[in-house]
């Protein structure tokens, strides 16, 4: 970027003496464009459009724009602005299906070589995407590969097109598994019961292997208009990792759901089922969904690891305070403990752990759950039935009879449910449970509007832990960076001064997102005496908030902050899970 910034020099655009400010300034500043955006010396418009400039007039080339990036400098707005001048369309990967039929037409090779991707054919003409579209050479050769019809150019980030090159690799070397499907398929051999597994059997488990070896926790196959695409769920966020043609589609579901005890024949209602199965000399149960859709059927994996329910609440990521409050909490004899957050926080991770930490021989430990995820000695598990009627109110009242010392409810899902778990709390049994809200505190409020009398709320609760999760920081690309100056002033009550922070800068252990793993935020309410009265008093959110930071609370927010400068996340990624 020194090559830039010199240039930029010379066209008047920076002045040298802004720039020998940045490396006298105390601490000194390095001298690169986030530095010089933050400190006023040129807007990000004024990179944007001199960027632009340069590249329609073929100083700079779009791949470099990678190198903006690195600094902090947005280039899609760079990329768009070049589209526009060119007068050809912007494309967004991400919104924009391709279809994978004329992408198999050109050899793989000349794409990579290019840097193109054909997007979709009308009757008119091929909508090519490349990455520089002053290219004539790439668009002659791509020209020659589809001779019948002119094909249009268009651009788009260099970054999502080198992905999608990378996910289109991996297709083409499945070439092998597709053709043997199309012939099982033309021979009616996809539900043959022969000796040897058929191709459809050996692509399900490149897909679960390919999964579980990315640390996956759900894979999602789904039916689109033109292909099928298979995404993983990692670290929270999806990625997808094949794309198929839609004839693929039919034999990969069938035998998903004979696999899962699943009607192959009904595609017009959701079904639920599980199945298990050895990866890598190691068994992995699979709780199958599917969905009916508009182009076919979504059908989710949800990958449940047995080891996972081991988990120590000492390893789950809690700082020393949360911990240290949290298991006091789960160390007393009767009431009710609630962990809350929304989906897919860890809070039934959470519930294992704190029932691995206090399950003994001498206590008769139930737990009841929708559906029970992990299999653990020595507790009595009850898996929720509706169609046999065997509801979370229902199985608790029987749970009751059963003189249990310890219970465990999945999930709180209506009154019912609530005021059973409340009385059992009074009448000295510890009940650990989960809970829908944002925070701690909103936890007593959302009790007292389900309509369970404050007096009973503030009688039966211990405690209220309320988690995220967030991403942990790649290890092996963590690099120092600087933080923007708006969201600088949003954190600056709890930092202390100069901090430190980290990212990933993106790299093949990480698939280049920056990130590797989760780990968890979180803020523990313990109700005391104080408390208590102001919940029997009515009190509303604000005299609790005040009441609780009285007593040394630290929201979730600053327990995320402090892993922010502890190097372990991302102040973005702070932000992204539990902005105040």
């Amino acid at each position: 970027m020194v090559e830039l910034i010199e240039r930029m020099v010379k066209d008047g655009i920076v002045k040298k003496s802004d720039l020998s400010a940045l490396v006298r300034r105390r601490p000194p500043l390095k001298i690169n464009l986030l530095n010089m955006v933050e400190t006023g010396i040129v807007s990000e418009k004024t990179v944007q459009d001199y960027l632009a400039k340069k590249v329609r007039e073929g100083v700079f080339s779009i791949r470099r724009l990678n190198e903006v990036e690195q600094e902090g400098v947005s280039i899609e707005p760079i990329v768009k602005k070049v589209a526009e001048d060119l007068h050809i369309p912007y494309i967004d990967l991400d919104e924009t299906e391709i279809d994978i039929q004329l992408f198999n037409r050109v050899p793989y090779a000349q794409l990579l070589k290019y840097h193109t991707i054909p997007i979709e054919e009308n009757d008119l003409n091929i909508l090519v995407v490349f990455e520089d579209p002053l290219d004539m050479g790439a668009q002659d050769v791509m020209q020659r590969l589809f001779p019948r019809k002119p094909i249009t150019v268009a651009c788009a980030l260099p970054k999502k097109i080198s992905e999608y090159l990378q996910k289109m690799e991996v297709s083409e070397s499945l070439k092998e598994y597709i053709d043997e499907i199309r012939k099982d398929l033309r021979e009616g051999g996809v539900d043959k019961d022969d000796e040897e597994s058929p191709a459809v059997l050996k692509l399900i488990e490149l897909i679960l292997r390919n999964s579980i070896i990315s640390r996956a926790s759900d894979i999602h196959i789904e039916a689109t208009e033109k292909n099928c695409i298979v995404r993983d769920r990692i670290d929270g966020m999806l990625q997808q990792s094949f794309i198929f043609d839609k004839d693929i589609f039919s034999p990969l579901s069938s035998r998903l759901k004979l696999l899962s005890n699943l009607d192959i024949a009904e595609k017009r209602k959701p079904q639920d089922g599980r199945f298990t199965t050895v990866i890598n000399q190691k068994e992995y149960d699979f709780r199958v969904s599917t969905l009916p859709t508009l182009f076919g059927e979504s059908i989710v994996l949800r990958i449940l690891d047995k080891t996972k329910a081991m988990i120590r609440l000492e390893d789950a990521g809690m700082s020393e305070l949360c911990y240290k409050k949290f298991t006091e909490a789960i160390g007393v004899p009767y009431g009710i403990v609630l962990v809350t957050g929304p989906t897919g926080s860890g809070k039934t991770t959470t519930l294992y752990g704190a029932l691995n930490a206090i399950k003994d021989i001498k206590d008769k430990i139930i737990t009841v759950e929708d559906p029970v995820e992990y299999q653990m000695a020595g507790l009595q598990q009850v898996q929720v039935n509706l169609h046999a009627g065997l509801t979370f109110a229902a199985a608790l009242r029987s749970i009751l009879r059963q003189d249990p010392d310890k219970i465990m409810i999945g999930e709180i899902r209506d009154t019912e449910t609530l005021r059973i778990a409340i009385q059992a709390a009074l009448t000295g049994h510890l009940v650990l449970s989960t809970l829908h809200t944002n925070d701690a505190i909103s936890a007593v409020t959302r009790i007292v509007d389900m309509g369970i009398e404050s007096y009973l709320v503030s009688g039966a609760l211990i405690a209220i832990q309320a988690q995220r999760l967030v991403r942990k920081i790649c290890p092996h690309c963590k690099t120092p960076t600087i933080i923007s100056g708006k969201m600088l002033d949003e954190i600056k009550p709890y930092i202390p001064e100069n901090p430190t922070f980290y990212k990933g800068e993106g790299c093949k252990e990480c698939n280049h997102t920056g990130y590797i793993g989760r780990e968890m935020i979180s803020e523990v309410l313990p109700i005391s005496d104080a408390l208590s009265r102001l919940i029997a008093a009515d009190a509303s959110k604000e005299e609790l908030t005040k009441q609780a930071l009285k007593e040394g609370f630290v929201n979730m927010f600053e327990d995320g902050i402090n892993k922010a400068l502890s190097g372990k996340t991302t102040v973005d990624e702070i932000f992204r899970v539990a902005r105040l």
